[in-house]
């Protein structure tokens, strides 16, 4: 018996590949820096989906289906009253996805990809007063994503960031949300069973819920020369330091270069606070600095939740919004593997060990 699951192999799988001592992802064959090389979310997509639907398709057939499944999705904001406004983002739109038929089919997927990415901006529109902006046909997801959520055509720089972002994130291995998809999926509840699993996993703060504090960190912080001191009174107060560490990589996480990497034309083009980019560099040389002082035989490294916190707050998403974006590009691969595990999997049926108390002897 292994606590957690711990190096327990679970599955076997043909969407992802996670290779925590060498620091690299690999999704269906292709490698992280080849993929967010001009890469876009609809080309991760069709590439994660490929051969598990009754539907064949390519990048460009998926991106004019998508833009239809947004409009239909669109209608389901009509059912987001007060009560369901008062709640965190990602709860709302958990609720707005129960809404969606329960099937298995192609169609169930597309309505699922297109949800989050309508649902989350409308959402966060409404709970500021302001109405929300229904899909534009024309655009690719992530730039109908932006638009919606600020009512303006993004630039090319933001559309590539996002991009980048949800292709980034689309998969990675059998982590607790992609494994509560693939539990769902092998007792062949539908396919909004296990997006609604896995997005419930994703919520908690021990998987999907962090990069909203790295933003309170840097904003403790304050100033570059204040990072050396802050990070070293965390560390004294027993405190993690927010966006540095993770489960399976050893060495830094690739895909914390991959949105560094999508942050330097938003950089070179003036769209981000240069200021906000300088601390930010200055906490990541600070704490590793002080983590390899202190730790020196625990690997901790840059993770992917501290470049998303900046790129996403580059975006204008608001920090209570990050989960639900991370959602946005994590459905297409809880898809894939609830679909995977339907096709060539079993019923998920683990033992335990009863550690409780005995009956009293007859």
């Amino acid at each position: 018996m292994q606590n957690g699951l711990e190096d327990v192999i679970a599955a076997e799988t043909q969407l992802s590949d996670v290779d925590g001592e060498a620091g690299r992802l690999i999704i269906r064959g292709v490698s992280l820096d080849q993929l967010v090389a001009g890469g876009t979310y609809e080309g991760v997509a069709a590439l994660l989906l490929d051969g598990l639907m009754e539907r064949s398709f390519d990048e460009a057939q998926l991106r004019n289906w998508l833009t239809e499944a947004r409009t239909r999705t669109f209608v389901h904001i009509e059912a987001a009253d007060a009560a369901l406004l008062a709640l965190p983002p990602v709860d709302a739109m958990r609720a707005l996805i129960a809404r969606l038929p329960d099937g298995e089919d192609f169609d169930t997927a597309l309505a699922l990809l297109a949800a989050p990415a309508v649902f989350l901006p409308a959402i966060l529109r409404l709970q500021r007063g302001q109405k929300p902006i229904a899909p534009d046909a024309a655009l690719p997801q992530a730039a109908d994503i932006l638009r919606m959520l600020t009512g303006r055509l993004p630039t090319r720089e933001q559309t590539a960031a996002l991009d980048t972002y949800l292709l980034t994130i689309s998969d990675h291995g059998l982590n607790a949300s992609t494994f509560a998809s693939r539990v769902i999926a092998s007792t062949r509840a539908g396919l909004t069973s296990s997006v609604l699993a896995a997005l419930s996993a994703l919520k908690g703060p021990l998987h999907g819920g962090a990069p909203g504090p790295v933003l309170d960190m840097l904003d403790a912080v304050r100033t570059p020369d204040n990072a050396g001191r802050w990070l070293a009174d965390e560390l004294d107060r027993g405190e993690r330091l927010m966006g540095f560490g993770h489960r399976i990589y050893r060495v830094r996480d690739p895909r914390a270069d991959a949105l560094k990497g999508a942050l330097k034309p938003l950089i070179a083009s003036g769209q981000v606070d240069g200021a906000r980019v300088e601390l930010a560099e200055a906490v990541e040389a600070a704490a590793l600095a002080i983590l390899k002082a202190r730790k020196p035989n625990r690997p901790l490294d840059v993770n992917v939740e501290f470049y998303t916190a900046l790129l996403l707050e580059a975006l204008s998403f608001p920090r209570q919004a990050f989960t639900g974006v991370f959602a946005i590009g994590r459905t297409v691969g809880w898809l894939a593997h609830a679909r995977e595990q339907a096709l060539d999997g079993r019923l998920i049926r683990p033992r335990s060990v009863y550690i409780g108390p005995l009956p009293a002897a007859a």
